[in-house]
């Protein structure tokens, strides 16, 4: 019996379509001046008649979600208890979240849905967290190895004596405004719609069927954040604001394959974040789940295989043109949506940008965040099978002092595949 129990009505419900002559959800209005009066995105499934956005909760997860109540392990119609789940840090309000125009790609009320939206709750209404903020400890092997070689010491406060660096960490699950995502990219609403539609495979029938829903929770995995030192220090003008945004890399972030800077920029970063919480600063680490430069894992192993088998071996030169032949494309990470993150938690100068990529610094000024000074990766840090990348980047139009030459992008050269 618990197994029926846990599985949905036998009917399908067509989310497509409203149902009745009335619809029962709350509007949501983005950008409104109050919480109440922007109001809830609901997207759960629990009571069809709320729902006010299209897709599901979790990102990419919600496909587990799906498999666990089609297998009997989970109910259908579960609703979370959310007693305790508040966040271990205050964050925002800020004026950028009632701007419709500044945050577009995530809900800036997703972490203390319990306290803003407690009388849609108490209505029944399913309304879910889309950001969390805990508290946690990192430990990672390169800030012990900078604690041993003096670059960084530990205070007790932001670094310990162990190498454990104290964080406060918040995860965050997209959530689009559709039309504010449309503007962004200079494309109609109705092209934005049409486009996620037929390029999911019709996946969300919304899309193109409820034009009065505007909030879409896309498939997609979102992002995790780590700060360091004082969140005050964000919005403070007397106090300084070290930043890495990293997009994920699997291989060199959690396993340490060397054919990349990624892990070495990461630590690199961490270690420029916590000299600056140490200072009376604040460290932001912004990490992207945008495997691959969001072209995803499966085509950069094909890329790589490409890249050295090709006559001449990997080099520079030929480094995006097998990256564009495989994907058809160079890069699809567009980070005119990533500021965003920025504006929630309230940002509007960034001291040290680590980072080398124009891509990430212009569209965070063009979202009107200052960037004082932008850091590139110290020579030291990048392996030698990296080389190859880096000087591509910096050819590429990266951030860098010094621009190779052709001659000189003929220089490294990546491993072979055996050796």
């Amino acid at each position: 019996m618990e197994h029926r129990r846990n599985q949905p009505q036998r009917h399908i419900v067509l989310t497509s379509h409203p149902g009745g002559s009335r619809p029962r959800h709350p509007p949501v209005k983005w950008g409104a001046a109050t919480a109440v009066e922007r109001g809830p995105v609901i997207a759960s499934l629990s009571d069809v008649g709320h729902r006010n956005a299209i897709g599901a909760h979790a990102g990419s997860y919600a496909v587990y979600r799906a498999l666990a109540v089609a297998a009997g392990q989970l109910s259908a119609y579960h609703v979370p208890d959310l007693t305790n789940t508040s966040p271990a840090q205050a964050i925002g309000p800020h004026p950028q979240w009632f701007d419709p125009d500044k945050i577009v790609s995530m809900d800036p009320f997703g972490h203390v849905v319990s306290e803003v939206f407690a009388e849609h709750l108490d209505r029944g209404m399913d309304v879910r967290p889309t950001i969390a903020v805990t508290k946690a400890r990192i430990k990672m092997p390169e800030l012990v190895d900078a604690m041993r070689a003096g670059r960084l010491k530990a205070d007790g406060s932001v670094l310990l004596e162990s190498g454990d660096a104290r964080v406060t960490k918040v995860a965050i699950e997209p959530v689009w405004y559709l039309p504010g995502i449309a503007k962004r990219f200079g494309i109609t609403e109705h092209e934005l719609r049409r486009g996620l539609f037929e390029h999911t495979g019709g996946m969300f029938p919304e899309l193109v069927t409820r034009h009065d829903l505007k909030v879409f929770l896309p498939p997609i995995n979102g992002q995790t954040v780590y700060l360091l030192g004082d969140p005050a220090a964000l919005t403070d003008p007397d106090r300084k604001v070290a930043c890495r945004v990293h997009d994920e890399c699997n291989g060199s972030d959690v396993f340490g394959s060397d054919i990349c800077t990624c892990r070495p920029y990461l630590t690199h970063g961490i270690e420029e974040c916590i000299r600056t919480a140490q200072d009376n600063g604040v460290g932001l680490v912004i990490y992207n789940r945008k495997e691959g430069r969001a072209l995803g894992e499966v085509t950069k192993f094909l890329v790589y295989n490409a890249r050295k088998r090709q006559p001449g071996g990997d080099r520079a030169d030929a480094y995006f043109e097998r990256t564009e032949c495989v994907a058809g494309v160079q890069d699809m990470r567009f980070q005119e949506l990533m500021p965003d993150v920025f504006h929630w938690l309230g940002v509007t100068r960034i001291d040290r940008m680590v980072s080398m990529s124009n891509m990430k610094s212009d569209a965070i000024r063009r979202a009107g965040v200052e960037i004082v000074e932008q850091i590139p990766i110290p020579d030291e840090l990048i392996p030698d099978d990296a080389k190859v990348e880096m000087d591509a980047k910096k050819a590429a139009g990266y951030f860098t002092p010094v621009v190779p030459t052709a001659e000189e992008l003929g220089v490294a050269k990546g491993r072979g595949l055996t050796d």
